[in-house]
Order: structure tokens, then sequence, then C-alpha cells
């Protein structure tokens, strides 16, 4: 499992219901094309920022009952009546997608939580839409499970994120561990370094143990979906481990032996 993008979207899963197959496809392209706006290819910041208000209106327009004629619209447009899904999570993704263009740095854990309630949380919201699924506490614990994974996704991808001059450790925590900038440009291992990666793993691990009852209390199919996602997660963390921190250059993924012991994890869940 690679934590990047919008891959814990399950598209593909064979435990997705067909029946949600178009609904989930028509979301995932709306999230992934918006992303790729703000991080691919050459467009400066302003013509990044300058496309994503295009789809603020395009939102605008489906709220208004007057979706584009671009078919990604219309289809989204279907979705979100048929389904009666909020209009919010969208509106919050493009919220992080914009600050990705003009934000590579965050001063503390709070600023970044606020991130990943807006990059990531909406994400599995949607998803819980799609199931009919709104009580509060299920979605608080689905919240801690998408900003778990986004977290994750940040940790393994440190030495990516630096290349495209983005830090999204908290800034107070490489002052709290003694680590400077200049330590992950030129991904200097070290104590320091191993520390402040312990410490950001365990918060990880933390959120992700806070939503897990989330994925034995739903049934059927989108319970055992969420099961291989907590449990993904947390082996990517231990992953992480097993390296000893060292994202630079063995960026953690899972091989076929570690999704041998994710299923197991979560058939025991």
């Amino acid at each position: 499992m690679a934590v990047d993008h919008y891959e814990n979207f399950p598209v593909a899963s064979i435990l997705l219901p067909r029946r949600l197959v178009p609904a989930v496809e028509a979301i995932y392209a709306f999230a992934r094309s918006a992303d790729d706006l703000a991080d691919e290819g050459d467009a400066s910041p302003a013509e990044r920022l300058a496309a994503l208000q295009a789809y603020e209106a395009a939102l605008d327009g489906i709220a208004a009952g007057t979706p584009p004629a671009e078919p990604m619209f219309q289809r989204l447009a279907a979705v979100l009546a048929e389904y009666r899904l909020p209009m919010q999570p969208l509106r919050d993704l493009l919220s992080a997608f914009k600050q990705d263009v003009v934000t590579t740095r965050y001063p503390d854990f709070p600023h970044l939580l606020d991130y990943c309630r807006r990059s990531a949380d909406p994400v599995g919201r949607l998803m819980l839409g799609l199931y009919g699924v709104d009580d509060a506490t299920s979605l608080r614990e689905s919240d801690a499970i998408c900003t778990s994974l986004q977290l994750i996704n940040f940790w393994q991808d440190v030495a990516i994120d630096i290349a495209k001059g983005r830090i999204y450790l908290p800034l107070d925590d490489l002052v709290r561990f003694g680590v400077t900038q200049d330590v992950i440009e030129e991904s200097r291992m070290g104590p320091a370094w191993r520390a402040l990666m312990r410490f950001e793993v365990d918060r990880a691990r933390a959120l992700m143990l806070e939503g897990a009852p989330l994925a034995t209390r739903l049934p059927g199919r989108i319970g055992w979906e969420l099961r291989m996602v907590v449990q993904g997660g947390l082996r990517i963390l231990e992953a992480i481990e097993r390296v000893d921190y060292d994202v630079f250059r063995r960026r953690p993924r899972l091989k076929r032996l570690d999704w041998l012991t994710v299923g197991w994890r979560a058939l025991r869940m």
C-alpha cells in the first residue's frame, strides 16, 4: 500500500459493491484531477489557483442545479443528487489543494491537522455517505483514520516532498528534536532524526487505532474494506520502523508478504 494521492479511494477493490463503483469513480475523478492541478506539471502558482477556482465555480453550478457540461462534473452532480451527499467535503478538498499551491511549511501539529481535515477527512466522509452512514461517532473515527493515512503518506514521502520544496513535519517538532532543514535536504540520518520520526510515527499510529473501531462496527464489505485500510496503514508504520526511520533512501512500501500479514490481521480484528 502506498498512501499517496487518493489511493485510499477503493476504486478497484474487490470489496467495493459493484453498484457503488460509478459513484466512487466520479468522486475519485474530481479529487484526483483537482489534486493534479495543484501538484503536477509546470503551471505557475497563479495558473494552478485559477484552475482550482474554476473547479470551485463548477461546484457552485452543481449546487445551483446548473452543472458544467463537462462529463466529469455531470457525473459528479448525478452522484451528489442520487446519494444526497453534502457539498462541503468537496469544497474542503479544493481548499486544501489551493493551500498546497502556496504553503510549504506548517508551524505546528494543529496547523497540519487542519490541513488534513480538509485534504484527507473529506474522502472518508464521502465514502461513508455512499453507505448512508452519518452518525457523529462514525464520522469522528473516519476522520481519525483518514488523517492518520495522510500523516503516514507524509512520513513515508519526506524525501519526495523536500524535492518539491515542501516539509510537512511540524516546524516546532523539528526544533524540539534538534532537526534542521539541512538534515532533511541532505538526507542525514542520526539520533535526532530517528527520535523525531519515532514521535511522528507514534502519533499516526495513535490516530489510526483511535479510528479502528469503525472498521469492526460497520457491516459487510465497507467494514472489510476499512479493516484492510487500517491494517495496511499500521503495517506501513512498521515498515518505517523496520528501516530505522531512513525514509530518505528506502521509501517504505508493502510487499506480498506484508499483504498476507495485513489480511490476517484484518481477519482477526
